[in-house]
């Protein structure tokens, strides 16, 4: 295995791990110290439409779904999309919940503020996750891409000059 696929595959186990464990604590009430602050946030996102016992549980269900197929290395292209979408939504509490977020200023972070802003190194890891993902074209994709007899072509059909 070559040390860029072993890198790689250490983002995937790291990120795995932390979605596993964060997702984890989230089906025991009051274990996560975001509990609170996801189930707001999805009262808002989702106008209060899904009761708050069974939102926290579809974080937590989504959450370690992530961390599984991150840690079995399974539909990596789709994981790596789940967890980028989580990755975006953890933001949204910055506009809804800025008091919660901020101490005195701008700069000045609480404790769950700083919770959400480390999210930017594993979307980091994400993008990295996701570029490796449009490398991996295989070669039999590749090779019908390649052999497409251009009399066969959409404008050849259709006639389209």
């Amino acid at each position: 295995m070559k040390i860029q696929n072993i890198k790689k595959r250490y983002l995937q186990i790291s990120i795995g791990l932390v979605y596993l464990w964060f997702g984890g604590l989230k089906f025991f009430p009051n274990l996560s110290p975001a509990e609170e602050l996801a189930i707001n946030t999805i009262d808002e996102l989702t106008f209060s439409l899904i009761p708050s016992n069974i939102s926290i549980l579809l974080l937590a269900f989504w959450e370690v779904l992530v961390g599984v197929f991150f840690l079995f290395n399974l539909q990596k292209r789709g994981t790596v999309r789940l967890a980028m979408v989580h990755m975006l939504l953890t933001f949204t509490p910055l506009l809804y919940f800025p008091e919660l977020i901020f101490n005195e200023g701008l700069l000045t972070l609480t404790l769950l503020g700083q919770y959400i802003i480390k999210n930017l190194i594993i979307m980091g890891a994400l993008g990295v996750l996701w570029m490796e993902t449009i490398e991996e074209e295989t070669p039999i994709e590749k090779t019908k891409e390649e052999n497409i007899d251009p009399e066969l072509s959409l404008r050849r059909i259709f006639r389209f000059r």
